[in-house]
């Protein structure tokens, strides 16, 4: 049997720091909105599409955006909802 919830895209949610970078870096590159629309809405059609992240960063996935940067993201199954964790310069994302 076929269950619509199966097709339902998942919701977004930002985590408050990440949502400041993003807007930030929109603001000076209309491009790179451009691309981070395209990203998100791929993310919230098939969100394990992404690579995952290995430890201590394991229940997080990471999409790259204009090369540089670097959209990580969790995955909340269960509410079928997807946080935007952190946006940063990829020199900057894997430094702990």
């Amino acid at each position: 049997m076929i269950c619509l919830s199966d097709f339902m895209a998942y919701s977004l949610k930002y985590n408050e720091k990440a949502k400041q970078e993003i807007k930030k870096h929109c603001k000076k590159n209309k491009e790179m909105e451009k691309v981070i629309r395209r990203k998100l809405r791929q993310i919230i059609e098939n969100p394990f599409y992404f690579k995952p992240l290995r430890k201590p960063m394991q229940n997080l996935r990471r999409v790259h955006i204009l090369k540089s940067f670097v959209l990580v993201y969790s995955i909340q199954e269960k509410d079928k909802t997807v946080t935007v964790e952190l946006f940063k310069h990829h020199d900057e994302v894997y430094k702990f």
